[in-house]
């Protein structure tokens, strides 16, 4: 076998605004103080439930986590996340690659969404230069700063760029620390700065939709903002500067900070919106390390949570408050309700739409 690696340093870019984009802030945005969307009976039970823990949590002093997947911000809730956030009904938000791809693209150029059919066969998916190009400027700099990856990007957004070190303060660094805990993070921004032409000093990057992106919100808000990504899972893959180092350095950190918001979740409550694969798998392994460092201190696993998961499947039919169906249901298979009947708390799944479910249940909160 004569496989090589792809040099993807020779992959060609262009320019965001020349891609035919399917959704704008315009179009997607919803207003936090108009009427909701209306949702079912059974819905709304739910939803008014799961208000009443939500204020419970607070109460008790115990932490909200929103685990959510991209089509949450396309669908417009950023305006709603905010307000929840501002009055503290959330205390953590998490998402995948994709929801921060999205939620970039939206905070500068006001639109995002590709047609993947189309773009694939032309080479053109994903190889969007400023989307790769900023959002790996965002890692690289948090890198210094040993942010992670929710806060890095949320950053640049906010303040509209990064500065960055020149390279001979970071070469000098290298040689007089090397053993120093940022000195990978140091060597892979010299190296980037290097190979595409990156200044030192200020880098401006003007951001005019910033309402629009749940990033920015988490960090003016100081809520902690986690992101949990696959290596070649998101279009910044597709880019001459794709550094799996910078973005698992930045996931790194963000599990560890995802796992410190576990530890809050005595009485707490835990939603997963829209996230089929990333809220289960990160949310089992971080409650599975707090437990085991609770119990190394003598201290109780974390208990009296409640879990709601959100998405538009039905649910296999299974009532899933009763545990999980045997491996001959279908329900079964059905990772995004399974591994979450197995965190120990007790767990309600809603067929409802995402957007809908996150508008009703602000206004239910507030009410």
């Amino acid at each position: 076998m004569n496989t090589r690696p792809l040099d993807l340093e020779r992959l060609r870019v262009y320019p965001l605004e020349q891609r035919r984009s399917l959704t704008t802030v315009e179009d997607v945005l919803l207003d936090p103080d108009a009427e909701p969307k209306p949702v079912s009976g059974a819905s709304a039970l739910q939803i008014a439930e799961c208000a009443r823990r939500i204020r419970r949590a607070r109460e008790l002093g115990g932490g909200v986590m929103l685990i959510y997947g991209a089509h949450l911000l396309r669908n417009g809730a950023a305006s709603i996340l905010g307000r929840m956030m501002e009055k503290e009904w959330i205390t953590h938000l998490a998402t995948n690659g994709a929801g921060t791809i999205h939620d970039w693209e939206y905070a500068w150029l006001g639109r995002s969404t590709e047609s993947v059919r189309e773009n694939v066969p032309l080479g053109a998916f994903g190889s969007w230069d400023e989307t790769g190009r900023n959002i790996h400027l965002a890692l690289l700099a948090a890198g210094l700063r040993g942010e992670g990856y929710g806060v890095g990007l949320g950053r640049l957004i906010v303040e509209d760029g990064v500065d960055l070190p020149s390279p001979a303060e970071l070469e000098r660094a290298l040689r007089d620390e090397p053993a120093h805990p940022l000195a990978p993070a140091r060597a892979d921004a010299l190296r980037a700065m290097k190979a595409h032409g990156l200044p030192g000093g200020r880098i401006a990057v003007e951001h005019r939709w910033k309402h629009a992106s749940i990033l920015a919100q988490a960090f003016r808000h100081k809520i902690p903002m986690t992101v949990h990504p696959g290596i070649g899972y998101d279009i910044i893959a597709n880019h001459p500067m794709f550094n799996g180092a910078a973005i698992g350095r930045a996931a790194e950190h963000d599990f560890r900070l995802f796992g410190g918001s576990v530890e809050t979740l005595d009485h707490g409550v835990v939603l997963s919106v829209g996230s089929a694969i990333m809220g289960p798998q990160v949310f089992e392994k971080s409650l599975s390390c707090v437990n085991n460092l609770r119990l190394q201190d003598g201290r109780p696993i974390v208990a009296d949570h409640s879990i709601y998961v959100v998405d538009l499947q039905d649910g296999g039919g299974w009532d899933w408050t009763t545990g999980e169906p045997p491996k001959s249901n279908p329900a079964y298979y059905l990772r995004f309700c399974k591994s979450y009947a197995r965190m120990g708390g007790e767990m309600h799944y809603l067929q409802c739409d995402n957007a809908a479910f996150i508008h009703n249940l602000y206004r239910q909160v507030i009410s």
